[in-house]
């Protein structure tokens, strides 16, 4: 595993530990080598953990589209910004670019995202691995709600197990790294995207 999507809000939320905790998960990405791939903006909490990654000396990669570029006030001192035309090219680049994914505490573009990586896996578009900070219990209800389709036979118990979590970042990194290692030269069915 060599970088990892981070998806997270573009305003701080009403809790400063949502803040503290993305810049340990810059600080634990930053120590293991792992680039940061972002939705490309520098506010909010997609602000704080490519600061953080930039102030440690790591690689921080942003991708935004060009209408957001105004309303999201891109970063523009990142190791790398890509701007592209819309939010689905956004999207597709930065699944392409990551070698697995992290939601940390965000609104409805966070909750697309991380829905979206996760029925990618479903379909077997991608086998990277897929994660939820779960800082303060901020996705408990999700978790609970996901618990919920399983039990009213939508969700199947592999797709249940595919959304992986932790409290704090260091052991939910190393689960992602232990994910990606288990499912290193799957097959992959790209075309169904």
């Amino acid at each position: 595993m060599k970088s990892i999507a981070v998806y997270c809000g573009a305003s701080h939320g009403v809790s400063p530990v949502y803040a503290a905790a993305a810049r340990e998960l810059a600080q634990v990405m930053v120590a293991r080598g792992l680039r940061l791939v972002y939705g490309g903006g520098n506010v909010g909490l997609m602000g704080v953990i490519a600061d953080e990654v930039l102030r440690l000396g790591g690689t921080a990669i942003g991708v935004i589209p060009q209408a957001l570029m105004a309303r999201e006030v891109g970063h523009t001192g990142l190791t790398e910004l890509h701007v592209v035309r819309d939010m689905h090219e956004r999207k597709a680049l930065m699944a392409d670019l990551a070698d697995g994914f992290i939601a940390m505490p965000g609104g409805f573009g966070t909750l697309e995202e991380l829905f979206e990586m996760l029925t990618w896996s479903q379909l077997g578009i991608h086998r990277k691995p897929v994660g939820l900070l779960n800082t303060d219990g901020f996705w408990d209800g999700l978790l609970r709600f996901v618990d919920h389709l399983h039990e009213q036979g939508f969700v199947r118990p592999p797709q249940v197990a595919s959304v992986l979590h932790a409290a704090h970042a260091d052991p939910l990194v190393t689960r992602l790294a232990a994910e990606a290692a288990l499912t290193a030269g799957l097959p992959e069915h790209p075309e169904l995207r």
